[in-house]
């Protein structure tokens, strides 16, 4: 049986995410965790850097 790199708890099933630029083969709970802790970070440096007027790639 396979074992999830997040929880270390053996599972049916591992989902191939990317995370940090790396792909990280979890289960399914860890892997729509490691998607919304992406998607928080992603917005909250857009935020960031629209009140810093930041123009530039990313």
């Amino acid at each position: 049986m396979p074992t999830c790199r997040g929880c270390k708890e053996e599972v049916d099933a591992l989902v191939a995410v990317t995370v940090e630029g790396k792909k990280v083969k979890l289960c399914e709970d860890c892997a729509d965790r490691a998607r919304e802790e992406g998607e928080v970070a992603r917005e909250s440096e857009s935020v960031i850097q629209g009140m810093m007027g930041f123009k530039g790639r990313r």
